[in-house]
């Protein structure tokens, strides 16, 4: 009999589900449902099923699809006789599993026991790790070896492996190879820089040799310089290019007999597909205004048109980033650029933000930190007042001045706002001078050698701020074979003005030379104002006096003997100089012009006055870029006295190193009976150099000529020449000179040759 139970409930599951889908079309009637897969992959999150409704939530009522008659006739009835187990209580799921189990394992005993295989009569089971029943069986053995014991250790046969290749083949061996490049010259053409010439510059493989410690370097090195040539090419406007890098071994040369064989070649290759060149289309500089209008514009260099090299690019940038604060903009910044490419057109849209900032003027200074001096002193070195416009070139310069002082062990000048206005849209700037003061004290020491001049080495100690500011004491000491002394100078420098400097000397000195033997004393004071390394004047001066007391020993001719005899000499010195070259220390064009004069008289008897004149003249013309033609003249004389009334170290000499080198110091000119110089009272000197500098290193060819006279006049006759060979080592402080010459029709006494070591050119 049927169960008037359990049909109902069956019912109603298949209703519901059926519901379900129902509901489901009825909500998608315009579009068909999408089927969205629940199952995750290996990677992925797991879709968590819908949580079940609450027990007490209410579900809306829905009409069935079919009703239970309709569905009663549709299903043929099953007489409860045919099947007694449809009226048989179902089992619970727990029961069901267990029986399931027992069954399947009952069922694999019976068919491992049937089909077992054997082994010389012993049993194999049918797994090769003996399990009856696995999810997932293993293959079956098929291997009667596998099966068998493992023999001892010490029975067991090692044999060596054997390569494929020699031993000699393995990567581990040092190899060598050669580097190939492909499809650069379109790009290396089209560009105004030599590509391939860079990369072998940077180069990694190149930088080996063309050898390496194994196969495995060369491609380190081939991939890294796969990225190297991605980044020229780049750099210059090829940003599609596509570089490949491969490793070609070529054949192995057959062994000659005797001889092992030989290994392959290995060639690390590069192609490359430099694709199009991008250009600029557009330029795009947002910025606030600025005075003048086009300020920007007119400094900026980029233009339309051309290829984006990243060189001009950055060029550009930094010619703004200079200009702006030249031109009273202290606070410009120029932002990060922006290049939007088009890939099918080639073009590029660059864009560059810039903040201008405030214009602004020089306001006042101030300084902090461990002084070396004040404020008011700084002002002194700066080169600007206020009230103008700020230009950022007079800050280096004032940045460099104090620098030069070496009273610093660190320093910096950076401009601060201030809020304050200054008219004009403008406003005032603090120039803030941050200070740390180094050590004062310097030893220095300094060597030479000439002919006639013997060697001569000097030293000094100096304070350079013992009486701030910048007031320096040096003690100086000379020692040589014909030279010796000390002294003292007290030297205030930028005393109230840049660059102007007062000194005071004493000093006592011993000479022994050919023309005279002197023990001298000297006070003098003198103002000057000079070219320097940071500011090479184009106007200087200095004027200033001196008293000499000095003994020295001179030919008497109607004696016939030398004689010693004390002079005491007051005077004045005044100099002017013109200078339009292009170095202080080294120059290669344009002249320099320097003049001296300097009223003098003996103060021993009756006061006998005379004046020393001098004029010096050099120029200075670059044939090429390494040579450099230089010349120089000189002319001397002394007027008011006749040279017996001159103190012998007072007169004009000639010959030595700064004068006609091939000639002993002081030897041109009149001469006593003993063949020593006794000097003159005017002088004339010419000189012709050939430079030429390779690096650090230079030559030089020179003449020279010269002679030195009786009269206050210089005649011109009866010139002396010099000629010889130089070599220059060029410092960061001057070229160090070694000088080499002979003179030209040498007369008995004369040396065949003479050398002459300093420091600083000729002239």
């Amino acid at each position: 009999m049927r169960s008037p139970r359990r049909r109902p409930s069956w019912i109603v599951s298949v209703s519901v589900c059926a519901l379900g889908w129902a509901s489901n079309a009825a909500a998608q009637q315009v579009d068909p449902p999408q089927v969205v897969p629940t199952v995750a992959a290996a990677d992925q999150t797991p879709i968590a099923a819908p949580s079940a409704p609450p027990p007490d939530a209410s579900l809306p009522e829905v009409a069935p699809i079919i009703g239970d008659e309709e569905f009663e006739k549709a299903i043929p009835a099953i007489p409860a006789e045919d099947d007694p187990e449809l009226d048989r209580p179902l089992e619970s799921i727990a029961d069901f599993e267990k029986r399931q189990a027992a069954e399947a394992t009952k069922a694999g005993d019976s068919t491992a026991e049937a089909q077992a295989p054997t082994l010389d009569g012993v049993p194999v089971p049918a797994l090769a790790d003996g399990d009856l029943v696995e999810a997932i069986g293993d293959a079956p053995i098929t291997d009667s070896e596998l099966a068998a014991p493992l023999p001892p250790l010490d029975s067991f046969d090692v044999e060596p492996v054997e390569f494929a290749e020699a031993e000699a083949d393995r990567e581990n061996v040092s190899v060598t190879y050669a580097v190939q490049v492909n499809g650069l010259a379109p790009a290396d053409d089209s560009t105004d820089v030599d590509l391939a010439d860079l990369f072998g510059d940077l180069s990694a493989l190149y930088d080996g040799d063309g050898k390496a410690d194994n196969a495995a370097m060369v491609r380190a090195r081939l991939t890294a310089d796969g990225e190297l040539m991605q980044r020229i090419l780049a750099s210059e406007g090829y940003y599609d290019a596509v570089v490949d890098t491969r490793i070609d071994r070529g054949e192995r040369e057959e062994a000659q007999e005797g001889q092992p064989r030989q290994r392959r070649p290995i060639t690390a290759v590069i192609d490359v597909k430099p694709g199009q060149r991008y250009t600029l289309a557009d330029i795009i500089i947002n910025a606030g205004p600025t005075v003048p209008p086009t300020l920007i514009a007119d400094n900026f260099p980029l233009s339309i048109g051309e290829p984006i090299v990243a060189q001009r690019i950055q060029g550009a940038e930094a010619a703004i980033a200079l200009k702006l604060p030249e031109e009273g903009y202290p606070f410009a910044e120029v932002g990060q650029r922006d290049i939007l490419l088009d890939g099918a057109t080639g073009d590029g849209v660059y864009t560059l933000p810039v903040d201008i900032g405030k214009r602004s003027r020089f306001g006042g200074i101030e300084t902090t930190g461990d002084l070396a001096f004040d404020a008011e002193h700084v002002a002194v070195l700066a080169r600007f007042k206020r009230g103008e416009l700020y230009d950022s070139r007079k800050v280096d310069d004032l940045r460099q001045a104090l620098v030069a002082t070496g009273l610093f062990s660190t320093v910096a000048a950076e401009p601060q706002p201030t809020g304050e206005s200054a008219g004009e849209d403008t406003e005032y700037v603090t120039m803030l001078v941050t200070q740390q003061a180094g050590p004062p004290r310097t030893l220095a020491a300094s060597a030479g050698y000439g002919t006639g001049e013997g060697i001569r080495l000097e030293g000094s100690w100096t304070h350079r701020n013992l009486l701030p500011p910048e007031g320096a004491l040096i003690f100086r000491g000379v020692l040589g074979t014909q030279e010796q002394g000390i002294g003292a100078t007290l030297r205030r420098s930028n005393a109230g003005r840049r660059d102007r400097t007062f000194e005071l000397v004493a000093e006592a000195t011993r000479s022994d030379y050919n023309a005279f033997e002197a023990i001298t004393g000297r006070i003098a004071a003198r103002v000057s104002y000079d070219s320097t390394p940071i500011w090479q004047k184009k106007f200087t001066y200095a004027y200033g006096a001196e008293l000499i007391a000095t003994s020295e020993d001179d030919y008497n001719f109607t004696r016939g003997a030398r004689e010693r005899d004390f002079y005491t000499i007051f005077g004045l010195t005044g100099q002017v100089g013109m200078d339009r070259t292009d170095s202080l220390l080294d120059p290669t064009k344009g002249f320099r012009i320097t003049s001296l004069i300097q009223p003098e008289g003996s103060l021993a008897g009756r006061f006998s006055p005379y004046a020393r004149t001098r004029v010096d003249i050099s120029g200075y013309y670059p044939v090429t870029d390494s040579i450099v033609l230089a010349g120089r003249i000189r002319f001397g004389s002394i007027l008011g006295a006749a040279r017996e009334r001159l103190a012998p170290s007072r007169r004009f000499y000639a010959g030595g190193g700064g004068s006609v080198r091939g000639f002993g110091y002081q030897e041109l000119g009149p001469k006593d009976p003993n063949n020593d110089p006794i000097g003159g009272r005017s002088v004339n000197e010419a000189a012709v150099e050939a430079r030429y500098r390779f690096g650090n290193f230079g030559v030089v060819g020179f003449v020279d000529a010269g002679q030195v006279y009786r009269g206050s006049a210089p005649t011109f006759s009866d010139l002396r020449f010099g000629a010889g060979v130089g070599a220059r080592y060029y410092t960061n402080f001057g070229p160090m000179r070694l000088d080499v010459a002979t003179p030209i029709g040498r007369k008995p006494g004369e040396a065949l040759v003479s050398v002459y070591v300093s420091i600083g050119q000729a002239f």
